[in-house]
């Protein structure tokens, strides 16, 4: 029994650590927490997964778990001590959604945790919060809807101006819901029949995307980096939503192609594989942290159709003008359409950031546009769903350059182009989760234009 006890502290330790790390030195959580998953291999696959959940359900219910301690506690989580602040936190999630997890084991730890930690003096406020909301759980409700999701009121609100209440409440609720991991499979390493099996050699669930060649649903595996065929580079982790940029970029081998803010690089990848080992896929981002992301991408594929490079976007290029047969400007945004899978995303984002985000966009824009030979293809995407980045953009594109949108309405899954929620003759779709056929896939925009010859 006392084993089991270390056991969950520890678990709980890295937990503390890695929220420490995000929520109050502003770490993105998924690297945070792929590194801790990483340092601590030998832990059992439960309890990776314990930790996962807690880690990633703290971020997702945040907002309404201040706000059940706020209710049960004369010192709002405002003015507590960060240490405090996350204990209380990570054990409100646990009391309120993990039914397997006794409430009075949640309590003890957390106890632990702060007296692990030198708080002796606070451990009986720790343990009274918390035994109260035990206590209280079941008559918490939330009437308003943004908390009721734990999304930040104006961006709720922003939603609803876009897209309505009934859409708003279903993109909220779906950023809640678990999802699989999808991949993409590297068709010039393996096929996908050859990948499926080596998946479900080892354990793992892969379930293939109807209607496409190359995308696979992954989940119950240990972790990703324990896969074959991540580790022959056959594989690459890439949403369904993003994997369409290169679908609706459609390259015909030979092409030269440059994506002028690549990093991870998943999107180059794709376009590489697609050529065949023929053309060229220049992957462009600003920092060689961000490049370095996209050469061990590169090696683990082996790929030698594609390079990467460090290069402000915002910066011209001469050598590059008029070369390209396709241009990627999957640009800086504000993220909003993966806040699923990064929930970091709702406390860092803001009214005024996402003014600027737009502007920086233009920006990049006007320069990156030159790099399209005459009949060149500019994409433009965000991996968000505000119509300010997107569409009000996409217009900025067709009022102030020499582009004309495609058509892309024959280049779409079958099924798709019934629910698009933007205009796909006019080049655009726009794909919102938790909505029509990209239910359980990223909030994703793309709009495609022709440079005039």
């Amino acid at each position: 029994m006392a084993k089991q006890t270390d056991r969950g502290l520890e678990n709980r330790e890295i937990i503390l650590g890695v929220l420490t790390e995000v929520l109050e030195k502003g770490s993105f959580v998924h690297l945070i927490l792929n590194q801790a998953l990483y340092k601590y291999q030998y832990l059992d696959k439960a309890d990776r997964a314990f930790i996962t959940r807690v880690t990633e359900g703290t971020l997702e219910y945040m907002l309404q778990i201040d706000a059940v301690i706020d209710r049960y506690s004369k010192t709002k989580t405002k003015r507590m001590k960060p240490l405090i602040r996350s204990i209380l936190r990570m054990s409100v999630y646990q009391l309120l959604y993990m039914d397997r997890v006794p409430d009075s084991a949640v309590c003890n730890e957390a106890v632990k945790l702060a007296v692990k930690h030198k708080f002796h003096g606070l451990k009986g406020f720790v343990n009274g919060v918390l035994r109260t909301i035990s206590r209280e759980k079941a008559q918490i409700a939330f009437e308003d809807p943004a908390l009721r999701y734990s999304v930040p009121a104006w961006m709720y609100e922003k939603w609803v101006q876009d897209w309505g209440e009934e859409t708003t409440e279903k993109i909220a609720a779906s950023f809640l819901k678990t999802r699989p991991t999808w991949v993409r499979c590297n068709l010039s390493a393996a096929s996908r029949e050859e990948i499926l099996i080596s998946l479900k050699q080892e354990g793992a669930k892969a379930e293939p995307l109807a209607g496409s060649d190359s995308m696979i649903a992954l989940s119950g595996y240990d972790y990703l980096e324990g896969l074959t065929a991540f580790c022959e580079g056959w594989i690459q982790v890439q949403d369904i939503s993003s994997s369409l940029v290169g679908e609706l970029a459609a390259p015909k081998e030979g092409a030269y192609i440059l994506d002028v803010c690549a990093a991870p690089g998943g999107k180059s990848l794709h376009l590489a594989d697609k050529l065949k080992g023929t053309g060229l896929v220049e992957a462009r981002d600003l920092t060689e942290q961000k490049t370095a992301l996209i050469e061990d991408n590169l090696a683990r594929c082996g790929l030698t159709n594609i390079r990467a490079r460090v290069w402000d976007a915002t910066v011209p290029d001469p050598q590059w003008e008029n070369q390209a047969d396709i241009v990627i400007a999957d640009l800086p945004c504000s993220g909003m359409g993966i806040i699923g899978r990064k929930p970091d995303i709702k406390y860092r984002m803001t009214e005024e950031g996402l003014k600027e985000l737009e502007e920086l966009q233009r920006r990049i824009l006007s320069v990156v546009w030159r790099y399209v030979k005459p009949g060149g293809k500019l994409i433009y995407s965000t991996c968000t769903i505000n119509r300010g980045e997107n569409e009000k953009n996409a217009d900025w594109i067709r009022r102030n350059l020499p582009f004309d949108p495609v058509d892309i309405t024959k280049l779409l899954p079958d099924g798709w182009e019934r629910e698009s929620t933007a205009s796909l003759e006019e080049g655009q779709i726009q794909i919102l989760p938790g909505i029509g056929p990209w239910e359980d896939f990223d909030g994703f925009f793309i709009s495609v234009f022709k440079r005039r010859i």
